[in-house]
């Protein structure tokens, strides 16, 4: 019982892994999930309460950037507030429409609420690659966080 446990863990872990490129899989989450299974199943030998604590802020944050870079990569570009409510729309929306939903979703959201608001489709388009380019930059900190989390529950398995 205790092997399909620990396999359970280790689909967790790779799940996230993946998670953290694929958009419609909680990444970050299904990778803390994992690291906290098999630290369970161990006694918390290895993967202690300082480990865990440190895990769970790499988690956190990745997905508060991965949340909030888009909307700041439009407000950077001069958004408006309806461009800034449509990209969060298009982030929604975006969710049941695959992977290109999920990428494009926020970026056409912030194109219309932005025409919308200004009637400008040149401040349009500049807000929607604002957008984007914050979306790239969330996904790319959304990475580094899970590299962050398997190093330090590497480190901590091997110290």
């Amino acid at each position: 019982m205790e092997i399909l446990g620990y396999l359970a863990a280790a689909l967790m872990v790779l799940a996230g892994l993946a998670g953290t490129i694929l958009p419609a899989i909680p990444g970050l989450p299904l990778l803390f999930g994992g690291f906290l299974l098999a630290s369970w199943l161990d006694g918390f030998q290895h993967l202690g309460a300082i480990s865990l604590a440190i895990l769970a802020v790499l988690a956190a944050l990745g997905l508060l950037i991965d949340f909030v870079a888009g909307l700041l990569g439009a407000k950077a570009t001069g958004a408006s507030r309806q461009a800034l409510w449509g990209a969060f729309i298009g982030s929604l929306a975006g969710m049941f429409l695959g992977i290109a939903g999920v990428i494009l979703g926020p970026l056409i959201g912030a194109v219309i609420g932005e025409f919308i608001a200004r009637k400008d489709a040149f401040q349009a388009g500049k807000v929607g690659v604002g957008t984007f380019i914050g979306f790239i930059v969330g996904a790319v900190a959304k990475v580094a966080c899970a590299f962050a989390m398997l190093a330090t529950a590497a480190l901590a398995v091997v110290f």
